[in-house]
């Protein structure tokens, strides 16, 4: 479809701001699954609903880049979420551009995060960027990377 913006390349027949609400949803339940603010404990098996199985999650932030599939992801983070060397923990975007074509979606993420680990308050920001995937399902994040400021 040479000339059309793909803003508005129609998604499997339904409306661009659709399939954009629809990846808004899903990133907020991402970032939302970390939150214990409050006494509120994490809900990390949202990260499972918003994934595909197979999904990959990439921290790049170091000297070499870390794989992990989902269960690697999540087992250490509700660790800390839990056990309270993590608290008051919230991570939010803070802005966004999202791309959309057809079935396939791409999210570049600034992000803020900010709680108290092991006692110390901190706060830290950074980039994700975060590719969708439409599925019979619905909309699902197949993969993920980021890198802390």
């Amino acid at each position: 479809m040479e000339g059309v913006p793909v803003e508005d390349v129609p998604v499997e027949g339904i409306p661009v701001s659709e399939a954009k609400a629809e990846i808004d949803r899903l990133m907020r339940a991402f970032l939302g699954a970390f939150t214990n603010t409050d006494g509120d404990r994490p809900n990390l098996a949202a990260i499972r609903e918003v994934f595909l199985p197979q999904g990959m999650i990439i921290n790049n932030s170091g000297p070499q880049p870390v794989v992990y599939g989902l269960d690697a992801f999540i087992a250490p983070r509700e660790r800390m979420l839990t056990d309270g060397t993590l608290t008051d923990f919230s991570e939010w975007e803070v802005h966004e551009r999202t791309e959309i074509y057809g079935s396939v979606a791409h999210r570049f993420s600034d992000y803020a995060k900010s709680g108290f680990r092991d006692g110390r308050w901190f706060e830290g920001a950074g980039r994700k960027t975060t590719q969708f995937v439409l599925t019979p399902a619905g909309w699902r994040m197949s993969s993920m990377a980021w890198d802390d400021a």
